[in-house]
């Protein structure tokens, strides 16, 4: 900790020395570099509004702006990128050629390393997404990147829009759709764009971008950015289409790709909720609907040059499909979809396998973790019975760990002795030929690890937690 607040003082310190240095070369003379509020410049129409975004590198390389983009890629942390240089080296590599980096970008001369190439399992196990890990030289720029570009183009963005915006968040998407489908609008049109993120087309958000900034470049290194090769297998490869997830950049470009499908929307007087890639449009009778998809696919396919998963896609009754991981009811009741409990179970099962190795006190710790942060984002739906079995179902998992890891006949009599078992009982259990699963149920071993034994050690509880958070 004491290692990184000295280099975040260094940092500070450098940047102030060299601000000078940089601003009073010859391109930049008469240019102010520490301009603050650069979305608040940006008025009128037009060719003004290109012309007040002349100078956005200069803001970009601010002093204050990269201090601020390089604590924002501290506290986010990551994975190293294809230099294998972690947070710490970044810091101190920066004291001794920020100048030279500073420079190279302000005159366009500097070109992104290639972005890591890794392979993640979908969450429900069908098939792979590929994210990139960019270097963390690059992820700092496209943070300052990210904090000058998105007040240019935030204020502008739909009100049904929420993901990846400061303020707006996926609660706030469910509960607006709750609103439409308590007011009539019961039948989803649920668009699934295939592969998005991959098949973002750079002609078009280039366009865009082109249309409110006038700094060439700042264009040109964002088109960098988006065409920088990925290393896959020891291999480089070139990119000519999409985003890499993984970007600090790629959740503010996807929403300037996809805001010309809000305008659209709003232009037809749709009622819709957006997150990212995932939009839901809310209508009357499904007629309308597959009228709606039609027209909206059509739109979609051939306007913003991106796909539509026909397969996917759907017309159908709020509570027969899922929106951000939950479902939506009659009267706009939101419910967990089946599919993000078995998520959850299969997360706990991970945890609580018996051939871990690890004492209990480490699992319970674990498990604690995903749970409350589960529980945190599934908090509004209406399901405590549901809860109440999870809980119950965790318990025997854990009961069942803490057999196995007893493992002979006389250290299970000895556990269930001490835990005020009697003789009889305890020798029955420990004798029984049954498996660890079905001795987890019996009587005595729920008896020996009961409630208060698992508040003992201090295992999150998530009915209990359901009824604190919603009292």
């Amino acid at each position: 900790m004491e290692r990184h607040k000295q280099i975040a003082y260094q940092l500070d310190l450098f940047s102030e020395q060299s601000r000078n240095a940089i601003a009073h070369s010859p391109m930049n003379q008469g240019v102010p570099e520490d301009s603050e509020g650069v979305g608040s410049q940006v008025t009128g129409a037009g060719e003004q509004k290109r012309a007040l975004t002349d100078d956005l590198m200069q803001h970009v390389c601010s002093s204050d702006n990269i201090r601020k983009a390089y604590k924002q890629v501290k506290q986010n942390d990551g994975s190293p990128g294809v230099d294998r240089q972690d947070i710490t080296s970044f810091g101190e590599w920066y004291i001794t050629f920020g100048d030279d980096l500073r420079y190279n970008l302000l005159t366009g001369k500097y070109n992104p390393d290639p972005v890591k190439s890794v392979e993640i399992p979908k969450p429900d196990g069908k098939g792979i997404r590929l994210l990139g890990i960019p270097t963390v030289r690059d992820r700092v720029i496209q943070q300052a990147i990210y904090q000058v570009l998105n007040p240019l183009f935030d204020g502008d963005f739909s009100q049904g829009s929420y993901g990846f915006r400061e303020g707006r968040n996926a609660h706030q998407a469910l509960k607006k759709s709750g609103e439409y489908i308590k007011g009539g609008k019961g039948i989803v049109v649920d668009i699934d764009l295939e592969k998005f993120f991959d098949r973002v087309n750079h002609d078009r958000l280039m366009y865009r971008l082109s249309q409110k900034i006038g700094d060439k470049v700042f264009l040109r290194l964002i088109r960098r950015y988006l065409q920088s090769g990925i290393l896959t297998g020891g291999l480089i490869s070139q990119r000519t289409e999409g985003t890499p997830q993984g970007s600090p950049l790629s959740p503010l470009l996807s929403n300037i790709v996809l805001d010309e499908l809000d305008k659209e929307l709003e232009k037809r007087g749709h009622q819709f909720c957006r997150y990212a890639d995932d939009c839901n449009i809310y209508v009357r009778t499904r007629k309308s609907g597959e009228r709606v998809m039609e027209s909206i696919g059509k739109f979609i396919e051939d306007r913003l040059k991106l796909k539509i998963n026909r397969q996917k896609s759907k017309v159908v009754p709020s509570g027969e499909t899922k929106f951000l991981g939950y479902r939506i009811v009659k009267d706009g009741i939101l419910t967990i979809s089946p599919v993000n409990i078995n998520r959850l179970k299969d997360k706990v099962r991970k945890i609580t396998t018996r051939n871990r190795g690890v004492s209990l006190k480490l699992i319970i710790s674990d498990l604690n973790s995903v749970l409350r942060g589960w529980l945190q984002y599934f908090r509004f739906s209406r399901w405590r019975g549901v809860l109440v079995e999870l809980d119950g179902w965790i318990r025997r998992r854990l009961r069942c760990y803490k057999l196995k890891q007893c493992k002979k006949v006389y250290a299970i009599k000895l556990f269930l002795s001490n835990h005020g078992i009697n003789e009889t009982q305890a020798w029955n259990v420990a004798k029984s030929g049954k498996g660890w699963w079905r001795l987890s149920k019996t009587p005595p071993c729920n008896r020996a690890m009961n409630l208060n034994w698992f508040n003992d050690l201090g295992l999150f509880c998530l009915a209990l937690n359901y009824d604190r958070l919603n009292n």
